[in-house]
């Protein structure tokens, strides 16, 4: 499962042209978007 998601992640960055650096600073913002929604919609 983790060689798979490892491939997949790899295929993808290379589709769309990006680096490691930018997907890990898409994930952060994904991270903190979906965060300030559950906190938003709970709180």
């Amino acid at each position: 499962m983790i060689e798979w998601h490892k491939e997949y992640v790899k295929n993808t960055l290379k589709f769309f042209g990006w680096s490691n650096y930018q997907g890990m600073w898409l994930s952060y913002l994904k991270g903190m978007i979906t965060g300030g929604l559950i906190v938003y919609f709970l709180f």
